[in-house]
């Protein structure tokens, strides 16, 4: 089923905010967030501007890779709260506008889950082939793997029957085989217990990873045929459902996953390329990787979308730079060993990566809500939180949240031993950025961040353009303009720490037309034939809608 009424494409102007529930809120006391917690924040994220809210896996899980690790799709982990604690944040949050999607993992299981328990003791498990196995010895697969530094092959020896079982990531993560319809159908089963508790879709894991084949079959030829049933099946269970991916590939291969010109498959993917190139433009104080990017995006659907983002929960991979650039981005955002991981990413928050410079920070939210495509917010990222470089991996990005300047920075009352990790230390730490002082405070990040998704909300053209760069002199200056239906608005920001004077031509504005800030007061008339000059201070950012006579829009 296509969806053809704009009206019902919500996720093309959504604000999207990703948590993990186990570092939220704890509400109970026993050192872990939980469910109920978020329950009780849904009114920060209300005022915050969020119309989506991810949540991180909630399933039980042996808690070996951050909850990734699966051993019931369709459970709640006891840690985090019930099924009715689950609904009951559902129901909290439409109330409030906002509608929740879930993860979907099913790349792989723990090997914990019942499945696999079976099928690795024997060969006879009606299991056996939910999983990929291989009785010869595997060739070496070292340069494949996806964490190098705690794993040396895609295949792991079994004991109890004698051979290989296939894992893309850890090894206590057995790779589901997609061939089986019968896992095919199982992954339909959990799509619709969830959309049935009134979920609103998926951010779907590793999504090549999922529907990569070994050897094909008559019965599975086409796994993105297989993706375009899905997306199917969650048109038919709710009619605005959404399906986020998780593909990491150039422009070229991702638009397959969109289901191209269709736009029938997946629903939004993230645009980890040009989140690359944002680094890269940072690094170098020079817009033209960004404005490359943004320009080769390949054309979509117009039920599709681009997902922006700065930060997500994994590592801030640099994998689609050559070397020498993603040195470039080391060198100036983490030079040191411990600020790396993988060797291909950072595992860093971006105030500390831009030295606490404010006005960096704020000229790159600027950006990122201002971007063709809709914003993605990692949960913290509104107030400026920092990382835990003594936390393993990926966890230094995942501390508690910081509520208060008080202990454990008001995320629990539980002794610190007990908390799922060490609350943020040094300049970033609770006394110092925390939610309950910026929320009495105007001129803080988090007021920042509110009035960005306000004005984003309000200017739907952000969400349904596509990106137009306009020409200007400076190349640490991106400037660019989105035209959608009646609306129109242009966009710049400095890169470098020197002032900019940056003349555009805008053509067809029409007589008496002027440009109004969105996120100052001020306006600037525009001249004849279009001509303007436009001031921009060191790292400044200016959001200007243009207005004719007559224009009914509030601005």
């Amino acid at each position: 089923m296509r969806i053809t009424d704009t009206s019902d494409l919500w996720w093309k102007t959504a604000v999207v905010y990703c948590l993990d529930v186990e570092t939220y809120l704890d509400t109970d006391g026993d050192g872990t967030g939980d469910l109920v917690g978020v329950s009780e924040r849904v009114d920060h994220l209300a005022e915050l501007g969020v119309t989506c809210l991810w949540l991180m896996p909630f399933y039980p899980t042996p808690d070996r890779d951050d909850g990734y690790d699966i051993t019931d799709f369709y459970g709640v982990d006891p840690r985090l709260g019930t099924h009715g604690d689950l609904v009951e944040l559902v129901r909290t949050a439409r109330d409030r506008g906002i509608r929740v999607i879930v993860d979907l993992v099913v790349n792989h299981t723990s090997d914990q889950h019942p499945w696999f328990r079976s099928a690795v003791a024997s060969k006879d498990s009606p299991y056996r082939d939910f999983y990929v196995w291989r009785s010869d010895p595997p060739p070496d697969t070292s340069d494949q793997v996806v964490f190098p530094d705690q794993e040396d092959s895609l295949w792991e020896y079994s004991e109890p029957t004698g051979e290989w079982y296939l894992h893309r990531f850890y090894k206590h993560q057995p790779d589901l085989d997609v061939e089986n319809p019968r896992v095919r159908d199982e992954v339909a089963k959990v799509m619709c217990f969830w959309l049935q508790l009134g979920i609103s879709g998926f951010r779907v894991d590793a999504v090549p990873f999922f529907l990569e084949v070994q050897a094909g079959s008559e019965d599975f030829p086409d796994p993105h045929r297989y993706l375009r049933a899905l997306r199917q099946l969650l048109g038919r269970r709710t009619g605005d459902g959404v399906l986020l991916g998780e593909v990491n590939l150039p422009y070229e291969e991702q638009v397959r996953f969109f289901g191209g010109e269709d736009g029938d498959e997946l629903t939004m993917l993230f645009d980890f390329v040009g989140m690359q190139q944002l680094y890269l433009s940072l690094a170098r104080q020079d817009a033209r990787p960004l404005s490359a990017a943004l320009a080769a995006r390949p054309a979509v659907s117009p039920d599709s979308q681009w997902a922006t983002f700065v930060r997500n929960h994994d590592e801030l991979t640099l994998d689609k730079l050559t070397e020498d650039e993603r040195a470039e981005v080391f060198a100036a955002f983490g030079p040191e060993e411990e600020m790396q991981v993988y060797g291909r990413g950072l595992r860093r928050r971006l105030p500390p990566m831009l030295d606490g410079d404010p006005r960096r920070v704020r000229m790159v939210y600027s950006l990122l809500f201002s971007l063709p495509g809709t914003p993605v917010l990692f949960y913290g990222e509104e107030i400026g939180m920092g990382e835990d470089l003594d936390a393993p991996g990926r966890l230094a990005v995942r501390t508690p949240m910081q509520w208060t300047g008080g202990r454990n920075g008001g995320f629990s009352t539980a002794d610190p031993s007990a908390l799922p990790g060490p609350v943020v230390t040094g300049g970033f730490a609770p006394e110092h950025v925390n939610v309950q002082d910026q929320r009495r405070d105007p001129g803080s990040l988090l007021a920042f961040v509110t009035l960005l998704a306000q004005r984003y909300r309000e200017c739907p053209e952000l969400g349904w353009a596509s990106y137009e760069p306009l020409e200007q002199p400076h190349a640490s200056v991106l400037a660019h303009r989105a035209t959608w239906a009646e609306a129109s608005l242009v966009a710049l920001h400095n890169l470098a720490p020197e002032p900019r004077t940056v003349p555009l031509q805008l053509a067809g504005c029409g007589e008496d037309a002027v440009l109004v800030d969105l996120l100052q007061p001020g306006e600037t008339p525009v001249g004849a034939g279009g001509a303007v000059e436009l001031r921009l201070e060191g790292y400044g950012y200016r959001w200007l809608r243009v207005v004719r006579p007559g224009d009914r829009r509030l601005v």
